[in-house]
């Protein structure tokens, strides 16, 4: 974890900014997850597993997991080299914490999906009232010039 001197002390006090600094960022938390899941992965896995990290970053993030005694980095001395990563007893109380977020993460899709449902069944009530009115103004010609199509404001 990083030097803290020139963070406030209420802060560096505060159990979430805590938290956050050691599992915060785009993939530790899904590292972590993996982790979880699995128990043990080499490093190919977990690139295998986040296909949108990249080699430099994958290297740093396990690193500072490493570093902040979130996972545990096994080298066994073969060639060619093998390392495993694994959680760590610290690691392994995340785990139930990162499982609520995924439990959230997945109703809160569910949610969207069901917004989006939502806005195109009225885009399509939109288009069908669209249609119809073009309809009326084939079949009424002289209506055209004084009947706005619906959904339309008056300027």
């Amino acid at each position: 974890m990083k030097d803290n001197t020139d963070v406030p002390e209420c802060i560096q006090r505060c159990g979430v900014e805590y938290a956050f600094k050691r599992i915060g960022g785009k993939y530790k938390g899904r590292i972590l997850w993996h982790l979880g899941l699995k128990t043990v992965l080499r490093y190919g896995e977990l690139s295998r597993t986040l296909p949108d990290i990249t080699t430099k970053m994958l290297t740093q993030t396990l690193r500072e997991l490493e570093d902040d005694k979130l996972i545990i980095r096994k080298v066994y001395h073969q060639v060619p080299p093998k390392v495993e990563y694994s959680l760590s007893d610290t690691g392994l109380e995340l785990i139930p914490f990162i499982d609520h977020l995924h439990n959230w993460g997945q109703k809160q899709l569910a949610n969207e999906l069901i917004d989006k449902s939502d806005q195109t069944r009225n885009l399509h009530s939109i288009q069908n009232g669209l249609r119809q009115f073009s309809l009326l103004k084939e079949a009424f010609p002289s209506l055209s010039d004084q009947v706005p199509p619906p959904y339309c404001t008056k300027n």
